[in-house]
Order: structure tokens, then sequence, then C-alpha cells
């Protein structure tokens, strides 16, 4: 496992917003009007063995190759524990209970993430839709898509695989 830093931009709104590849690393691209910030982050960087031999086929599949489960199958999906949801790949926090609402959807949804620093977006153009998939910023594991059909103040839906995620109870 090799940690790499990578310099990245960071919105101070937190949200919203898609990434692009850029001369001076990673740089989030949002709405007109939002100011972005430079900050560094170590990155979680593992061979494609590693991550097999790390992780369940399921897990593999969702995290590392951008897969989906089927909604009201994870394990998740359903869960009212009070605690932090963390990335399956690097255990980095993501999500809290607190800010995890019913969608009726199938899968885990927040309204936010436990902090701007934990997850990025990007343009996701798979499957003959126009999305933004949501990945964790320290290992780059695909967490799911996001949606602006969430509740306020954000308005955002963050639709999170329970595959790519683990619970740890507070």
């Amino acid at each position: 496992m090799e940690n790499k830093g990578v310099d990245l931009y960071r919105s101070r709104r937190g949200y919203g917003g898609v990434e692009a590849e850029g001369v001076t690393g990673r740089r989030r691209l949002g709405p007109a009007g939002v100011s972005w910030e430079k900050s560094t982050v170590n990155k979680i960087v593992k061979t494609d063995a590693e991550w097999r031999e790390a992780l369940t086929p399921e897990q593999y599949a969702v995290a590392r190759q951008q897969g989906t489960e089927r909604a009201f199958t994870g394990a998740y999906w359903n869960h009212h524990g009070t605690g932090v949801y963390r990335c399956v790949c690097c255990g980095s926090p993501l999500f809290r209970s607190q800010d995890k609402f019913e969608s009726g959807t199938g899968w885990p949804s927040f309204a936010t993430p436990a902090a701007e620093e934990s997850v990025e977006t990007s343009r996701d153009t798979s499957h003959s839709m126009e999305r933004v998939e949501a990945h964790c910023r320290k290992c780059d594991a695909h967490l799911g898509h996001v949606f602006e059909d969430g509740p306020a103040p954000t308005g955002l839906r963050y639709c999170i695989n329970s595959a790519s995620l683990r619970f740890e109870e507070e």
C-alpha cells in the first residue's frame, strides 16, 4: 500500500460539482460563483490484487469496479443505528447516521457527507446516462451517485451502495 499526496481543490460549500483532471491534480468544477481552495490528501494506492484480497467479491465489484448492488438488498438501506458510515476500503468516515434519510429508493441515502473532505464527485456517463458519481476522496472507492432530489438545506441525495460502507456504532 502506498500513500501519495495529491493536490485537490475543495469547495467551501462542501457539496455539488464535478471533478476534472488538470495539470495541478484534480479540480472540482461546480456552479458559477463557488470558491475553491487547494488541499492535499494522502491517497491510498493499492494494486488490484491487494484490493481483491482485502474485500469480499461484492465489495470489490461495487467499490473498485463501479458496480451497483440491487435495490433493497444491501445491509444499510433500512439501517437505523447511531454512528458513522465508513469507507469499506480505507475506513475514512464518509457519512453520519443523523444525515441519513428514508428516500424509498432501496439504497442508503444521505443529505450530506460527514465532512467536505470525505467525498468527491465526478461526471459519470456510463449506461447512456449522465449522472454525478460519488467516491471516497482518500482511496477513490466508488460509493454511489448524487441526485438533486434530496432534503433541505442541500437539496442533494447521496445514494450510496451498502457494499461500499461499513458502519461503526457510537
